[in-house]
Parts: structure tokens; sequence; C-alpha cells
């Protein structure tokens, strides 16, 4: 009691004094919001600790980067006319000019060996290409469109589109600094990093953050500048700009404008509908004003501690008015329910009655909405990690901030006139009451029904998404990827690596080291590069260009493909092969065979293109079936088979989320049980209380699976987000309901008092944000969109459950026994 006393000294009896406390603390949290970061990079979008996140970028780094923008051009007029070639050249050199960018392809600086066609000896003196006097165009164009080498990469086989391929430089300081972040992360898990390393660790760990920071900025005005050179050619062609990087500062740019714009469309709605709610200007603007607060301390801090904001988290500043809204409206529904008791009371008084009464229900709900949110902190993924850290910390700050700012500030408000007459909402809710009392086997029989069918749908719960949904039909982005699918082969990256056998590599090493490479010949140590492999090659090949998922795929095959037709035998033999490594061109060997072969000869690249716009794609199953039949295919011969690419990291992802999120919804369930069993000190009370807390999850998950929604980074998280909103109700509820028995002892009149005081909070709030939530539905990126309707469906979901299969539960088992007089 001191302790109550001495809060309602300072902040009742005070309140101007709390609300400059309050205030400096929000321009203290204010100042950092200047260093609020978004973060929405590949790597954010993959496992931390994936052991397929290393070899990728070895892989990379042998290879090259994939780090690369494609640049579609369709001219109203012949793609191969003067004037088009005129402006394609243009556009490249353009682009070359541009600082960060390594270099530019298109199919004017491509060898082609047809046009007319010419020797061995005439290739390796110099390779004619698209632009040069003795090139004949018909029969370029021929060579281009039907090549395996460039059809489908760098033209269409129609012949009517063609992409200009910008590779962004290599950033050997970022590399650096990633490479030795992650040696020291892993030092660290393994417990091997010495004490004088930990500071070195968080030094580095600053520097690449930064640097990060800097080069995705850098990487956003390269795009704007090549968005700007794209524009000056719009007028004679169909453009459209395609790639990782373009993707990743588009996403920026729409979940950064989701932020504002439904930040404040939101709020806007909100103010309408507490305005038809309440009609009294201080019941509008208090709750905004704490919500507001609530907002600006958690964006400050997330500034102040250097969390950038991922994809997975991106609408905390949605949760965030979640959950301070919902605080400080069942604080306000039961000042108004004692006012109407009290007319004549002091301001004082009101409010403190508010705050006593309020306090346990709102601290334990407070409690247990954050052992929801922990959930996402056993998670293997940062990105959800950050997001269950930063809910926890935005629930905490909504509660301090709704127990200070809100009564400070009502305490500069004259009381007023009481609340009087039966509004629509008493009705709603008495409704409701009747209902519960008449036709409680119905309900909880139709409630059964909608569990199986939640259940069932549940079971079709799939991650297997088409990153290209994530983007409205009218976006460039979605435009981008089905144009390179449908002309250029295919969006998404994947790589096939294939090692040879262990012990061939070691003899082929010590056969090379005894005779040397001139004796016979880069064919006769590479394990790859000679006949018999080159068809074993092919058979691979073939079969990867045979998947329906697949578009465009380039291996040594490919380059042969193109390279036998230098010789006049019309077939390949180990002689050709080694007089045609060794007269190869440096450039054409690096556009040919080092992409796919690595240089000692022993390891196989297949670049693969996946068709994002496939309405048959798994990528799970895809790489699932690749693996097991390379795998078994080449068990024998003892080579090694490893996916890489972007696919396969985007897929490990979202496995990882699957498993992390939805198997160990068991354990959440577990943790709410038992914090319900030390709230309400009654483990029959909690098994109750628990009830209308998986029902509308099952409903929430059922749905999504019933209608073939797959889960992505964003409503992956749904779960856990619905517990926390269905909890809330649950506390207030069964909180306010035993209060109501304390009073007689009544069970069924209980359901009656309980749904005309606390069931008007609970369907204020709801009807309240689920509004709200549903504006979402005019973003740009569907996932926020989905994540819009689907919170929405959980709010109104758990406000049903909570009002009708609860307190038929606590009417029908009695939890509380029989009230001694």
């Amino acid at each position: 009691m001191r302790l109550v006393e001495l809060y309602e000294k300072l902040v009742i009896d005070r309140p101007l004094l709390t609300l400059s406390l309050v205030g400096l603390l929000l321009l203290l949290f204010a100042s950092y919001i200047p260093k609020f970061e978004l973060d929405v990079s590949a790597d954010s979008l993959v496992l931390e600790n994936d052991a397929d996140l290393e070899y990728y970028r070895n892989i990379r780094a042998r290879y090259g980067s994939d780090d690369f923008l494609i640049v579609t051009y369709s001219p109203k007029e012949n793609l191969f006319s003067e004037a088009s070639l005129k402006r394609v050249r243009e556009m490249r050199d353009r682009f070359k000019s541009i600082e960060g960018v390594e270099s530019v392809l298109t199919m004017l600086d491509v060898p082609l060996i047809e046009s007319p066609p010419i020797s061995l000896d005439q290739f390796s003196e110099g390779a004619p290409m698209l632009e040069q006097a003795n090139t004949d165009r018909q029969l370029a164009r021929r060579e281009l469109i039907s090549s395996p080498l460039y059809s489908n990469r760098l033209v269409s086989p129609e012949g009517d589109t063609c992409a200009i391929q910008i590779l962004l430089k290599r950033d050997e300081t970022y590399q650096s600094l990633l490479k030795e972040r992650d040696g020291l992360r892993v030092k660290k898990l393994a417990g091997d990093l010495p004490a004088s390393e930990l500071l070195r660790l968080s030094q580095v760990e600053d520097q690449f953050d930064s640097y990060s920071k800097q080069l995705t900025q850098q990487e956003s005005e390269l795009i704007a500048v090549i968005r700007l050179v794209m524009d000056d050619y719009r007028e004679f062609a169909r453009m459209h700009l395609g790639g990782v990087p373009m993707i990743v500062s588009d996403m920026m740019s729409y979940i950064r404008h989701d932020l504002v714009v439904f930040g404040l469309g939101v709020l806007a709605i909100l103010a309408l509908m507490l305005s038809f709610v309440f009609r009294k200007p201080h019941w509008v603007l208090l709750p905004l004003l704490t919500a507001g607060a609530t907002a600006i301390v958690t964006t400050g801090f997330l500034g102040m501690v250097g969390w950038p904001v991922t994809v997975v988290s991106s609408n905390f500043l949605a949760l965030v008015l979640i959950f301070s809204l919902s605080l400080t409206i069942h604080l306000i529904v039961r000042y108004r329910e004692q006012h109407r008791l009290e007319p004549h009371a002091s301001q004082r008084h009101l409010v403190s009655i508010t705050l006593r009464s309020k306090a346990m229900p709102c601290l334990f709900n407070a409690i247990t909405t954050i052992v929801a949110f922990a959930s996402l902190v056993v998670s293997d993924i940062r990105p959800v990690i950050d997001f269950g850290w930063i809910m926890v910390f935005a629930l905490a700050a909504s509660m301090l901030l709704a127990f200070t700012l809100y009564p400070a500030t009502l305490m500069l408000v004259r009381p007023g006139k009481p609340p009087h007459g039966r509004d629509i909402m008493g009705m709603i809710t008495e409704s409701v009451a009747w209902l519960v009392e008449h036709h409680g086997g119905k309900v909880i029989a139709i409630s059964l029904l909608l569990v199986v069918m939640g259940s069932l749908g549940m079971s079709r719960l799939t991650v297997e998404n088409r990153f290209i949904d994530y983007f409205h039909d009218s976006t460039e982005i979605f435009q981008g990827m089905k144009l390179i699918d449908e002309k250029l082969g295919g969006t998404t990256p994947m790589d096939v690596i294939i090692d040879a056998p262990l012990k061939q590599v070691e003899e082929e090493v010590e056969w090379d080291e005894g005779f040397g490479d001139e004796d016979g010949g880069f064919a006769t140590t590479s394990y790859w590069y000679n006949t018999h492999m080159l068809a074993e090659v092919a058979s691979i090949h073939r079969y990867l260009d045979g998947l329906p998922e697949t578009g465009k795929v380039n291996s040594l095959h490919t380059a042969m493909a193109v390279l036998e037709k230098l010789d006049d035998k019309g077939s390949i033999d180990s002689f050709f092969l080694s007089v045609l490594y060794k007269k190869l061109p440096p450039d054409i060997k690096a556009q040919m065979i080092s992409p796919y072969l690595s240089e000692d000869g022993q390891q196989l690249r297949i670049a693969v293109r996946v068709y994002e716009s496939d309405a048959g794609l798994n990528r799970n199953e895809l790489l699932n079936n690749i693996r097991d039949h390379l795998s078994s295919e080449r068990a024998e011969s003892g080579e090694s088979v490893h996916l890489s690419g972007m696919v396969v990291l985007y897929n490990n992802l979202l496995q990882s989320l699957f498993r992390s999120q939805i198997q160990t919804l068991g354990f959440v369930f577990f943790a709410i049980l038992t914090t319900f069993a030390l709230i309400f000190r009654s483990l029959k009370v909690a098994a109750i209380a628990i009830i209308p807390n998986i029902v509308p999850v099952i409903l929430v998950l059922g749905l999504l699976g019933g209608l073939g929604i797959p889960l992505d980074i964003m409503t992956i998280t749904i779960a856990a987000i619905t517990v926390g909103i269905a909890v809330d109700d649950t506390i207030h509820y069964v909180y306010r309901y035993h209060e109501e028995w304390l009073k007689d002892g009544d069970y069924r009149a209980c359901v009656h008092r309980a749904h005309n005081s606390i069931g008007r909070a609970m369907y204020y709030t709801s009807m309240t944000i689920t509004i709200g939530f549903i504006a979402m539905v005019l973003s740009n990126f569907v996932p926020s969109i989905y994540f819009g309707l689907f919170t929405a469906f959980a709010m109104v979901s758990a406000l049903v459950t909570n009002i009708t299969i609860l307190p038929i539960l606590l009417r029908t088992l009695k939890p509380y026994g029989t009230l001694q007089q």
C-alpha cells in the first residue's frame, strides 16, 4: 500500500511534475529517432548461422558476385535496327560510367562464331561482335536468339527483348568486415572466444553495421541513377528494372511508406472510431496521446540501441498502437463506469479508483503478452529475435505510459457529467450475454465445428511462396520479374555445385606436379573438362533444364555446345579440348569457361534460374528433388553435390520460421498456462482461460491454410500476435468476472455484469483497432495487406471467444466453487 500511495502522490497529486518528467523522457527518445534504420537487405532474409550461407559466400568469392541488376529493353521498333542498337550502346556506356558499377554486359559485347562462321584460329585472334563491320546482322540475330549461351539470357527467343546486365562492384571492405565479424561470432558461440577478442567483436560489429548502412544508401542512390538513365529511353521502348538489389531498394521504400502513411492513416481512423464511441474530445486525444508517446519511445529506443527494423518487424508500429490503445481504452471504460456510479465524486477519487482496479489486470496482461512475444526469441533468425525483443520493450513502455501519461493528463480535465443512456455497444454485449445464457450448448458446438475446420486448414499450411506474390501486379518489381521470367529465362538464381571425388582430386594434383600441364593439357588434369565427363555434364544440364520450375540453365555444356562449332570435324575430342582451352582469349574464357569450372578443373558449377512466376513453384520440394536425384545419380562416382544461391538461403529461412514458430506453439501455450496459474492462483481457472487463447490461433492459421495463403516472413508471426491479443481480453474478462462473483457468487449474473462492464471495453478496443488494421489493404506490399487483414481477424476472433466460450466455461465448470455467506 505504501508503494501505491507513493505512486498516487507523484502521478495523481502532482500531474504537472509527472507530465514534465514524461516530456523529458519523450524528448530523450525522440532525439534518437533520426538514427532509426530499416534493413531489408538480402542478409536480413537469411539465417545468421546457416551453414549454406557460408558456403554461398565462398562460392560467390570463387565465381563472382550474383549482385547484379537487369534492365529489360523491348523497343517499339525492330530490336536489331540501327536506332535500337544505338540506344542499347548509349545506355550501356552510361551505365558503365556510374560509380559502383563493375561491368555491363549486353548482346553487343558477346563473341559470335556463326555471323559468319569462323574457325578456331580466327576465334582465338579476336572474337567478332554484333557491331563490327564484318558481322552479318541477320546471321547475328539468328545466332543470338538461338544460341544456347545467349538465348533466354541476353535476348528473348522471339528477338524482341534484350537484357542489359549490370554487375555491381564487390566491396572488399564489406566482405572483409563480414568475414571477421562472422568468424568472431562463430568462436563466441563455440565458447572459444578469449576475453581479449570480445572488445574486437563489438568494434567489428559496429563497423560492419555502420558500413552496411552506408553501402545500402549508396546502392539505393545507384539504382535511382540507373532509373534516371532509363527514363530517357522509355519513350522508345517498354523497360523494366530487375534484380535483388532493386527488389531490396523498392521493398525499403514500400515499408518506409507504410510506416509513415499507415501509421498516420491508422491514427486518423482510430480517432474517428474513438469519436464515434466516446463522443468527447478528451477521450479521443488521451488514447492517441498515449499511443503516440509509446510509438515515439519505441522508435527512439530502436535508434538508440541500433536495432534496424526488418521486413519481419516492419509492422511493430501498428502493434504498438494495438496494445497501447487497448490499455488506455480499458482505463477509459472503467473510469466512465465509476463516474456513472459516483456522478459527484472528485476527479482524484475517480482516477484513483480506476487505476487501483485496473492495475493488476493490466500488469498481468502485459506479463502474459510479453511471454507470448518472448517465444520469438527462441528462433534461429536474428530479425525474428529482434522483433520479439522490440515487442517486449514496447509492451513495457506502453504499460509505463498508460499509468503515468494518461492519469496525469486526465487530472487536468474536469469530470463533467457522467455518460448516461443506453448505447448501442451496451445493447450488443447484453445480447451476447443472453446468447451465452440461453444457447451455450449451441455456441460450444459451433465452436468445436470451427476448431475442427481450423485444424484441417492448419494441416494444409505451407511456407512455400513465390516472392513475386509479395507485390501488386502494377508495381515495377512484379512487372520486371514477370517479363524476365517470360522473355529472359527466369528470375531467381540458383547454383548446382558438384565436386570431383576427393581421391580423384588428390591423384590429379600429384600427376600435375609430376608431369606439368604442358604434357597433357588442361583436359588431362581436370576431372570435368574431358570428353567423358562433358557427356555427364550434358546429362545433368538436360535434367535441370527439363524441370518445369527452371528457366535458363548455363553450364560447361552450354559453352561446349557453342564452341564445338569451331571444330571443323564437328565433334569434340581431347585434343580439340586441350587446344581450345589454350587458344581461348582470356576475356572469352572469363565469359564461357571460368563461371562454370573452377581454376583447377575439379569443381563444376551449373547456374540455374528459377521461374519466380511459376504458379506451381515449391522451393523446398524443388530443392529436395534436385538434391536427391543428383546425389543418388552421382553417389557411385563419389562426387559431392551442393545446392547454393538465394533460392536455397530463402528456403532455409522459411523452413526455419515454420519449425520455430508453428511447432513451438505447444511450448508457448504451456508457458501461458503456467503464467495464468500464477496470476489466477488456480490451475482450474488457468485451464479454462487458456482455451479462448487456443481457439483464435487455430482459426487464424486454419483460415490461412484453408485459403491456400502460404506463411511468409511477416504472417509467420501471426500466431504469437494472436496469442498476445487473446491473452489481453482473457485476463481482463476473468479478472472482472471474479470481482463480480465475489459480490454474490451468482455465476449467471456475473456474465451479465461482466459483459456490461469489461465486455464493453473489449468490444470498443477490438472494433476500433480492427477497422484501423483493415486500412492496410491499401499497401503495395502484399505481406503487409495479409498482416493487416489477419491481425484484424485475430482481434475479432479473440473478442468472440472471450465473450462467448470463456463465460460459458466459467458458468458451467464453476471454478470458484460456492461463495460462503
